[in-house]
């Protein structure tokens, strides 16, 4: 596995699309924080921590629907280990026009685009959720 966060974007992708009730991933602190972002956002409703049945850590997701309908539509990931795509603060893209969030990783940690803008940090931009 040589990029565990774009494995957890695939995870949460996979259970949106497939309507599972919790999506279940090796815990790192980078992803509880984008699970905390995505459940600030409405995009899911839990996050939660647990252990697997050898002991090691999971972060586990409830997913959220709206009618049988998942709320993620789509889940993209942007910085890639082959290719870093950085921006500043003001070269941060806008989401289907401000309907979705980018989620950016900044000296202060990760943030969606609009907190990046208002405390003017740029950095690299980790993925791209509608």
């Amino acid at each position: 596995m040589t990029d565990p966060i774009s494995d957890f974007l695939t995870h949460l992708r996979n259970a949106s699309k497939a309507g599972l009730a919790q999506c279940v991933s090796p815990h790192s602190k980078m992803k509880e924080s984008l699970a905390v972002i995505l459940k600030s956002e409405g995009y899911v409703r839990d996050v939660a921590s647990g252990t697997d049945e050898r002991g090691h850590k999971t972060i586990i997701v409830a997913m959220k629907y709206v009618d049988t309908a998942p709320v993620i539509t789509g889940i993209k990931r942007s910085s890639t280990p082959g290719r870093r795509l950085y921006a500043g603060y003001s070269e941060i893209p806008r989401v289907l026009n401000g309907l979705g969030i980018s989620i950016i990783s900044t000296s202060k940690g990760l943030m969606k685009d609009q907190d990046a803008r208002r405390n003017k940090l740029g950095g690299e931009l980790v993925c791209t959720v509608w």
